[in-house]
């Protein structure tokens, strides 16, 4: 992988990062976009526990999805509190996906201000809290609406390997999926990086790395590829923004509705068939890129 690092500002104003990174379509960490927020002092594990302790919460582990593995199935269930005890105490690779707290506690929303000056677009009825505990994992996808995404971190700290839409096939995307074939786990330690003897489209792949810390702000422009991996236990919050184009709005809507019924129907109808026609597929693409 050809890895660059992601620009970092203190600030920015309006008119810059429309010009040079929205419409660009380049990421941009801002450091002190959230630290004039309440949120930046006052959200902890604490204060959430005693906010949501008694809510349960779908847990996700580590093991990378497979050809059969249902899309977005928990993989164990506690109450938030029972969660933040458990990551508390140490590494634990578990994670909580697109928890909404703020539709249980709806006060949290005076917490922060959407940086509306930035973008338009915001879905405000859906902030999302994505928490995890120390060595969890998200791994490589992209965000199916195809939002832009503010990802703003909280308590403890987070690395992120981004890449751009153009470079999926390099990425050994499987087809009518938001996912990577690929394992990227520890891609960032040594003698640990992805596997280029089955993946060499790999090597060619041009993206960004960067760890975010307390009070970071990731702009994650439409498409982007990610994967996450906790480096401590922490909470972030994602702000999504719709494209402002009528074609990046329309792709959004058939990624939602079209191909993933598609794929959904293939799996439950020929599982076996449309496996291997997706496998013959990923490595043609791949190889296409590894000729040019």
């Amino acid at each position: 992988m050809q890895l660059q690092a992601i620009d970092v500002v203190s600030s920015i104003s309006a008119t810059d990062f429309k010009k040079n990174y929205y419409e660009a379509n380049r990421p941009l960490i801002i450091k002190d976009l959230a630290k004039s927020w309440p949120a930046y002092e006052k959200w902890n594990w604490d204060y959430f526990k005693q906010l949501v302790g008694d809510k349960k919460v779908g847990l996700y582990n580590n093991t990378k999805s497979d050809a059969y593995t249902p899309i977005n199935k928990a993989d164990d269930y506690k109450t938030f509190g029972e969660y933040i005890d458990m990551i508390r105490k140490g590494p634990a690779g578990w994670r909580i996906f697109l928890f909404n707290i703020f539709e249980h506690a709806p006060q949290l929303t005076n917490d922060f201000t959407w940086p509306d000056e930035l973008m338009t677009g915001f879905v405000k009825r859906y902030p999302m809290l994505f928490v995890g505990g120390a060595t969890s994992i998200t791994h490589m996808h992209f965000d199916i609406d195809l939002s832009h995404i503010l990802h703003i971190q909280f308590v403890g700290r987070k690395r992120v390997l981004l890449f751009p839409k153009e470079e999926e096939h390099k990425l050994y995307r499987k087809p009518f999926e938001v996912l990577s074939l690929a394992d990227f786990s520890h891609y960032y330690k040594h003698n640990s990086t992805p596997d280029y003897e089955t993946f060499p489209a790999l090597r060619l792949a041009r993206g960004y790395d960067a760890v975010l810390e307390h009070g970071d702000t990731l702009f994650m422009p439409a498409g982007y590829w990610h994967h996450m991996e906790y480096l401590d236990s922490g909470f972030a919050m994602s702000l999504r923004a719709m494209q402002s184009s009528f074609t990046g709005k329309l792709s959004g809507v058939w990624n939602l509705f079209g191909m993933r019924t598609i794929d959904t129907m293939m799996k439950k109808t020929f599982p076996h068939p449309w496996y291997n026609w997706k496998k013959k597929k990923i490595f043609e693409l791949a190889n296409k890129e590894l000729n040019r």
